[in-house]
């Protein structure tokens, strides 16, 4: 199946900037994000699609060679795929010689050399550990170079070939009329290689299935939904090809206290009914520890207060959001007597002075030309 135009993958001009570029990328990743989609494959492609769009349009040279050569530029190791990309200068068009080599009928020899897997792990932190930074560390179940064979599939001492088939490419051409087809070639089954006697321990695969133990560092200010790129952890590459790249996908523990949003943190902060009407001097907890908080005499439920740079600090601009404090005034409970006789007197003593008690005015007054103006 033909890939589709990246620029149309990501919805952008193909003279959109870089900004626009990462815009494009953040909001399609966020829609199709595995996370979200819970299991559905085709979303899951279209965000592998959406990804390999991005790796390449933002990279100034790859997205250069793409539009000069479209998807050619990244076939048969054309472009960063282990054949050294554009490393060697433009004598010659270093990884392209193969494509050109196709494209005019010619052939080369090069044994096919196909990157590993790139593997995906889910880490869940707290949020203390998110606003801090902090080290885990993480096993991962992949595949790596077998140690008896060194990533060769033979064992030691036996012979191993170029496939007398596909002379080493790992693919045949076939003609079907005037198109040409190119598929891995039957024999060696893409590797371009004929093994007299497989090793033993990986059955001729050259890699062998194992647990890794990792320190992943995790940065401060992470959020979830962040991936953190381990180049060269992932999955090993067939016939000694170079590794995929692991992805650390960070999710963040839901908190007791705090609840994010950005970089702000949101606490309620419940007081009494006679700290809301009197006013006076409350202890609020942030990430630092106890900050004090002055709340005004005659202060309502849902009131919010905000203390500058108690919030995160960005990933990477390092800049603190705010933490946001929303008062709720607490109706005290299981009363005793006396207590109920004293907030009677108190609730005789504001009858009729409705300057104390703006909302319960401003309230009734309305109910009252609400139903003047229904009977009318």
């Amino acid at each position: 199946m033909a890939k589709k135009d990246y620029y149309e993958v990501l919805g952008i001009q193909k003279g959109a900037d870089e900004k626009e570029i990462k815009r494009a990328y953040k909001r399609l990743a966020m829609k199709y994000h595995p996370d979200r989609t819970k299991g559905d494959k085709e979303s899951e492609e279209k965000f592998k699609e959406i990804n390999e769009a991005y790796e390449i349009l933002n990279d100034k040279e790859k997205r250069a060679a793409y539009d000069q050569y479209g998807h050619a530029a990244f076939e048969q190791g054309g472009f960063g795929g282990g054949a050294g990309g554009f490393g060697g200068g433009f004598g010659g068009f270093g990884g392209f010689e193969d494509i050109f080599s196709e494209m005019f009928g010619g052939g080369s020899s090069r044994q096919r050399v196909v990157r590993g897997d790139d593997l995906r792990y889910d880490i869940e932190i707290t949020l203390e550990e998110a606003v801090r930074g902090v080290s885990k560390d993480i096993q991962i179940r992949t595949l790596v170079h077998c140690d008896e064979c060194n990533g060769t599939g033979a064992e030691k001492g036996s012979k191993v070939e170029t496939c007398s088939t596909c002379h080493g490419r790992g693919r045949v051409r076939r003609q079907q009329g005037f198109f040409m087809t190119e598929t891995d070639c039957p024999h060696c089954h893409g590797t371009g290689k004929k093994i007299e006697k497989p090793c033993k321990k990986c059955h001729g695969d050259g890699r062998v299935h194992k647990t890794e133990s990792l320190s992943v560092k995790i940065p401060a200010g992470v959020d979830t939904g962040n991936q953190l790129r381990l180049s060269g952890k992932g999955a090993a590459g067939e016939n000694g090809a170079p590794a995929g790249d692991l992805y650390v996908v960070i999710h963040v523990q839901d908190h007791p206290i705090f609840e994010r949003d950005g970089n702000n943190l949101y606490c309620e902060v419940p007081i009494s009914f006679t700290q809301a009407a009197l006013g006076g001097e409350i202890e609020v907890p942030t990430l630092d520890g106890r900050a004090k908080l002055k709340v005004p005499e005659g202060t309502q439920t849902g009131k919010m207060f905000r203390l500058r740079g108690k919030g995160i600090a960005a990933m990477r601009s390092g800049y603190a959001g705010d933490l946001i404090c929303k008062i709720t005034v607490e109706t005290p409970v299981s009363l005793t007597e006396e207590q109920k006789e004293l907030l009677r007197k108190l609730e005789e003593s504001l009858e009729g002075q409705e300057s104390q008690r703006p909302k319960h005015s401003s309230f009734f007054n309305g109910v009252k030309k609400f139903f003047d103006n229904l009977g009318k």
